[in-house]
């Protein structure tokens, strides 16, 4: 098995990228464990990786349509999945409504974030990297849910309301013409 063959699925960068993939999986048992001390470090650990694969993809010309897609996937899982129910289950919701609310506003935040990744990958060639993001990437609509977390778990924000509010926003940003330089 050669690990720098673009066209060996499982070259060097996207044994990376299923190693993100497999720590965002992680990440949601320890969110259902209610450890989510585990599960945020994973999930740094994860944001790593996802950087990782793109500098190894580019500097051993692993790039091509196959590890695209594949980086999209461990997005969706790491950065999507995975901060929504972090969120969700972070938020102590006191009534049926509570629960509903955050139900219908953690789907559309996962929903947003799909479309986002399916749209980027629409418009995206294998190796190349855009001057811009047009619409917050998913890795910063999960730093931004992750923020959210922790101003809630600190009782900084306490108003549930508030909170699913901004995941509210933060999902329309995902889509939205929105331009953030890529680094």
């Amino acid at each position: 098995m050669n690990l720098y063959d673009k066209d060996n699925r499982f070259n060097l960068a996207n044994i990376v990228t299923f190693a993100n993939i497999s720590l965002g999986v992680i990440a949601i048992y320890f969110i259902q464990k209610n450890n989510f001390t585990a599960a945020i470090i994973l999930a740094w650990i994860a944001g790593a990786l996802d950087i990782a694969d793109g500098k190894i993809a580019r500097r051993f010309n692993l790039s091509c349509e196959f590890g695209v897609q594949l980086d999209s996937f461990a997005d969706f899982v790491s950065f999507v999945l995975m901060p929504a129910f972090l969120l969700f289950y972070a938020l102590k919701k006191s009534n049926e409504f509570e629960l509903l609310l955050g139900g219908v506003v953690f789907i559309f935040y996962i929903i947003s974030g799909l479309r986002r990744l399916i749209e980027f990958n629409l418009k995206s060639e294998a190796g190349s990297v855009a001057k811009y993001f047009e619409g917050i990437p998913t890795p910063l609509g999960a730093i931004l849910l992750w923020v959210l977390y922790l101003l809630y778990s600190y009782e900084i924000v306490s108003n549930i309301y508030f909170i699913l509010l901004l995941v509210v926003l933060i999902a329309y940003l995902l889509n939205s013409k929105v331009k953030i330089p890529h680094p």
